[in-house]
């Protein structure tokens, strides 16, 4: 029962990658976005522009996994 439950969670496919990097990268600018309200200024496009670039970074280690998963 665990088990059928786990599988849920895990990527198995770059579709199903893309779609979690999508749905991060939404996240992601929605939260730059909050700071832009909450700081105007160089420091709220500071934070805007950290934002997605962890997303990026993310994004790259996911598909590397699946790529490595599917290569096996």
């Amino acid at each position: 029962m665990w088990q059928k439950m786990t599988r849920l969670f895990v990527i198995k496919t770059k579709f199903e990658a893309f779609l979690v990097i999508y749905g991060l990268g939404v996240g992601a600018v929605e939260r730059g976005v909050h700071y832009l309200q909450q700081y105007p200024g160089v420091g709220g496009w500071l934070l805007f522009s950290v934002c997605p670039i962890a997303v990026f970074m993310a994004g790259a280690r996911i598909l590397d996994s699946v790529e490595r998963q599917s290569g096996d």
